[in-house]
């Protein structure tokens, strides 16, 4: 538990929530709305997880590239 509790918006990016979590060492942040209200609770497994699935997509677009060349 922390005293100073780091929150996110559905507009907050992986990248902005990989940078927030690995700064300030938490592994989960609630997402709220403008309100405040809480919407959600996002872990570092689902931020490592979508960022794979990312870097996998990219990984595949440009081997499909690279294959088109020939």
């Amino acid at each position: 538990m922390t005293v100073e509790v780091r929150t996110c918006t559905p507009d907050t990016t992986v990248s902005e929530l990989m940078k927030m979590m690995t700064e300030h060492r938490i592994r989960h942040v609630p997402v709220v709305d403008e309100a405040g209200a809480l919407i959600s609770i996002v872990s570092i497994g689902d931020v490592v997880k979508n960022h794979v699935s990312e870097l996998d997509s990219e990984r595949q677009a440009l081997r499909d590239y690279v294959a088109s060349a020939n």
